[in-house]
Order: structure tokens, then sequence, then C-alpha cells
């Protein structure tokens, strides 16, 4: 039986289990204590309480001290008051504190609106700052996809949290003491010369404009504007269970209708779907599988497996610089929305008959290593790239506003073809289990000739941190592993290289939930309750597919014809693979 602990808050008689802090008692019966730099990962039970920034303080009776609720126990009997005020002219005064060290940028603040310093300084009604002094500056650094602006850090350490105990990437920590104490890379280096993947859950997480993306926004505003070019857009499978949250819908509504048609209202020539390219990456990627395994049943000792999938930038980036050695056994496939790119620019320039550097190519993604992505030098053609812009799920949102589109009264538009014909299976791309599933759905039929019984591989599904299961192709056992977050893709990875694990595929994501909880998503915090209705979205839009297997669809197989041959042909290589490089010397990203 559970020990429990009686207490009052606020005059409430409260029963809560032993161990319980004040922050956690008072919210699990409806009490709001403010806080700034406390944030709980519940499925993960990992929490980041350093009890730093103390505006969760509460007056405890008999207590001389205000004390901090995030990292105080209750104890039995304890009577606590969370507004006396007390309490209230301490948190005002710490806030005060706070932002007395803290630019004042707010109309031109990346995180205006969605800033926690911000809306706490409205809530206790600060106008005014009593405190003067210098402030701390530090030196501004923008990468490919992030950008870190320290002045804006008010220490809550919440990215040190994602970066080294969920993602374990290791490039953020508290450096410096007193004044001069801030988050940053070693030696405050900048984010390109370190192993950062670009996942953006530090962005993600953190509470200021201390940790923003880079905003491709102005650019395609640009292109848009010039009458000489051709502009594209793909969207990737994620963004529709989520778009609608930046619209006051709830969590997991679909609005992928919707979306087409404000995309076709601010102005882009084509609407097409990466769900399209997640289909043509299962023809690579599962012929890939089909082969490696075909070749280790026959004896051959040069196979590398388990082949692992290779759509996420930021797990490439991760296994480049951690796991060197490993660089043969991801698939060399590339990821949805570089093959969209390298089709668009090349298949479809040629039948619209548009030159290749009059069409722009832009991607809207849930995920911040999509701009990274987009920047390597692998992918470009005489220095024009495949992808030109990405923008994320939250700057797809304000741009939709700043054009006074009312989303809402928007009609269900579909997208354009060919580039925009897709399977169930390539929208369950974007959660976790769902590429593995995708890939199984075809490589079954293409292996056996024989047609699948049933479509769902409810095996393969849930939002465990690593899950494996055994797919039966007839007579086949095929193993297979899923990861999702780079801390277990670690372990999995730490799992193959030591001889415990023995699979022939893997499916690794670096976000939690997979795509659904990338970094550029509306910010849910980690909220899982959130993430599951995203995936369940996704599911269902799968479920209500006509086509639900990704060689089926009738576009994906005209390409083959006119275009590319077969998978895996000489063509298919050139525009459609990549490969890998050895990180591990080198921090510094070329220009």
């Amino acid at each position: 039986m559970m020990n429990t602990i009686q207490l009052k808050i606020d005059n409430k008689e409260l029963e809560v289990p032993k161990g319980t802090t004040i922050l956690d008692a008072a919210k699990r019966n409806g009490i709001h204590i403010p806080t700034l730099c406390h944030m709980k990962l519940h499925d993960m039970n990992i929490e980041n309480k350093p009890g730093g920034c103390r505006v969760c303080v509460v007056d405890v009776k008999g207590r001389r001290n205000l004390a901090p609720a995030c990292v105080t126990e209750a104890e039995n009997g304890m009577e606590i008051d969370t507004h006396s005020m007390r309490v209230i002219n301490a948190r005002r005064t710490l806030t005060e504190l706070i932002i007395s060290d803290h630019p004042f940028e707010c109309l031109t603040c990346a995180k205006s609106g969605n800033c926690e310093l911000q809306q706490l300084a409205h809530d206790m009604g600060i106008r005014e700052i009593h405190f003067e002094g210098d402030k701390s500056t530090y030196r501004k650094d923008t990468s490919p996809a992030i950008i870190r602006d320290p002045d804006k850090c008010i220490m809550c350490r919440r990215c040190e949290m994602m970066c080294n105990k969920i993602q374990t990437v290791g490039v953020l920590s508290a450096i410096n003491r007193g004044f001069m104490a801030v988050v940053s890379p070693p030696f405050e280096e900048n984010l390109d010369h370190s192993v950062c993947t670009y996942c953006g859950q530090c962005v993600a997480v953190c509470p200021t404009g201390a940790l923003t993306e880079v905003d491709h926004t102005p650019a395609v505003i640009r292109a848009l504007s010039d009458p000489t070019k051709t502009v594209i857009v793909q969207t990737a499978p994620a963004v529709r269970a989520a778009l609608g949250e930046e619209f006051g819908l709830e969590p997991g509504t679909l609005v992928t209708g919707k979306m087409a048609a404000a995309l076709r209202r601010l102005g882009f020539h084509f609407v097409f779907d990466t769900d399209f390219a997640a289909d043509l990456t299962i023809m690579e990627e599962g012929t890939e599988l089909l082969d490696r395994l075909q070749r280790h049943l026959n004896g051959d000792q040069t196979v590398k497996l388990p082949i692992l999938t290779s759509c996420c930038p930021a797990w490439v980036k991760f296994f480049e610089h951690q796991f060197p050695t490993m660089i043969d056994i991801p698939s060399s496939a590339k990821s949805p929305q570089q093959m969209f790119g390298a089709i668009a620019k090349t298949y479809f320039a040629q039948k619209q008959n548009i030159n290749r550097n009059d069409l722009v190519v832009v991607s809207i993604m849930p995920c911040l290593a999509k701009k990274y992505e987009c920047s390597r030098e692998e992918f470009s053609h005489d220095g024009n790239p495949d992808v030109d812009f990405a923008l994320s799920t939250r700057e797809l949102a304000a741009l939709i506003k700043l054009a006074n589109i009312d989303f809402h009264a928007l009609p269900d538009e579909d997208f354009d073809h060919p580039l925009g014909e897709s399977t169930g299976a390539g929208v369950i791309f974007g959660t976790t289990g769902g590429v593995i599933e995708a890939a199984v759905r075809t490589a079954y039929e293409l292996q056996t000739g024989k047609t699948l019984q049933r479509i769902n591989f409810e095996e393969l599904r849930g939002m465990e941190g690593i899950r494996d299961a055994t797919i039966d192709f007839d007579g086949l056992p095929i193993r297979i592993g899923i990861a999702h977050g780079l801390g277990n893709a670690r372990q999995l990875l730490e799992d193959i290289k030591s001889g415990k694990s023995h699979y022939h595929a893997i499916e690794i994501m670096s976000c939690p939930g997979g795509c659904i909880g990338g970094g550029g998503q509306p910010y849910h915090h980690s909220n899982s309750e959130i993430l599951k209705a995203r995936q369940k979205a996704l599911y269902s839009e799968d479920e209500a597919k006509t086509l639900r297997k990704s060689h089926e669809n009738p576009y994906i197989i005209k390409l083959y014809e006119e275009f590319l041959g077969k998978p895996m042909s000489h063509k298919a290589h050139q525009l459609l693979h990549t490969g890998y490089f050895d990180r591990s010397t080198t921090f510094v990203e070329e220009d």
C-alpha cells in the first residue's frame, strides 16, 4: 500500500503520496504555482528542477524562509500558502531581477508571444524594473538551423536537460560562474563547431528567445514575390497533425485539406506532399533492405546488417559524429525531403519546362534539422540546392496569419499531381514506428509475392523509447528494432556494437515520438498526451486512404516507368541516394 501524507495548501486539505514535491502536490489538486526553470517529462521519469529561478517559492507555516516548491518535499501536516503577499512580493522581485539582466527586445524577439518570461511578467503585473546595473553580454551564434542568443539565457537549464539526458548529444552545459554564467557549447564555441545534431529539442523547451530557429520565412516571401520564379511547396506528414494547434484546434486535429488551401492562398504555384517522397523512399529503402537481406541469406559475409533508416537528418549527423565506424550500415537512401527536391528539380522541372535555377522548392517541416539538411553540400547541383528553404510548422502558421488568411474558413483542397499523390504508408512516416511499418508493407509483398492479409502492424506501434518485434515474411522471420529520441538510439547502437542485439532492420528517429514531436512543431513541452493525439491522427489518415502501400502509388509507378527505370537503378542511385561522412575528428561544417 502506498504511503501517503496529509497537508494543507491554500486552506485545502490534501492527501498525496509520500515523497511528492509541494509543486506536484499543488498541481495534482488544481492549484497553480508559477514556474520557469522547472520541467517534468512524465513518460521518461526525468525532471529538470534546479530550483535556481525561485519563481515557485511558497510560504510554509513555521518556516522562516520561503521554500522553492519544485524541490521541496511535502511533509505530513504542512500548511502552505502559495499566494500570500510575502510570496507575491518575493516572486515579483525575483522576476524583476531576472528581467534586469535580459534584453528589452520583445518587439523583435522570435519567441515574443511564446516567451514564458514575458508571460510571467504579464501575469505578475510587472510594469517597471527597479534594479539597474551592468548586463551580461555574449556573442550571438547562428548555425544553419538554430540561433543561440546567450544574452537571453536565464540559466533554467532545460536545454541542458534535453541535450544531455534525453538526446545524450552533450553539446550544452552551464559554463562560467556568477554574473557571467551561461549555458553554452564547450569553450563557448559555435554550434556548427560542435557535435550538435540540430534536432531542435533545446529550442522546443527553451522558455525565452535564447534558442530559436533560423527563419527562412523572409527568403520564401521574396521568392513568392518574384515573377521570374516558380515556387513549389512540399508538406511533411507530421505537420498536418499539429498545424491546427496554432489556430486553436485540439491536438491531433487533421488539417490536411485546409493546409493545402492555405498554401495556395499564400501564392505557391504547386502544392505537393512529402508523403509522395515517403512512398518513393520506401521503394528505394525497401529494395535496399531486401537486397542486403538476400545476399546475407546467400552467405555473403560482407553484407552490413542491420540496415538503419536514414530519413532523419539529426539522426544522420548524430551517427556521423558519434558512431563513425558504423556509417556504412544506414541505408544510403536520402530523406523524403531531399528525394522530393531531387525529383522536383529534374523530373518535374523537365515536364513543366522550367529551368532548374528558376524553380524554388520550399519544405514545410516539423524538424529544425531539415534546415541544416538543405544546406548540406551533397544535396545541391552546381551550387543550386535540391531544396531551397525549409519552414517549420510554427513558421508556416505565422506566415498564414501574416497573410490574413482565415484558416478556419478555408475549404478542404487536395494536393496537386503528380508529386502530391500518396498512400497511407507515406502518412505514417511522421511517427515513431511508421517508417519501418511502411517498409514492411511493401517489402513483405515484394519478397513473398503474396498480398498482405493485414495492413496494420500493431507490434511496431507505440511510444516506448525502444521497441522490437519479429515480422513473419511467409516463413522468414525479420527482426526489427525501433528507437525514438537520440538517447535511446545511442543505447540501441551500443547494443549492436557489443553484439547484444541482432536485428535485420532498425528505425531511428531523433525526436521523442518521432516527427510529431519535432523541434519545429507547435510548442508542446514534451506533453505525451499531445504527442499521442498527433500520432493517432496520422494513423487515422492512413486508415482512411484507399491505397496504403507505397508500391501501389500510381504516380510512383509512373515515375519509375518514365524516368527512373526501377528502384536502385543507376539513375535512381544518382538522384535518390547519398553517402555519409566521418565527422568524429572535425566539428567545423563547410561553408
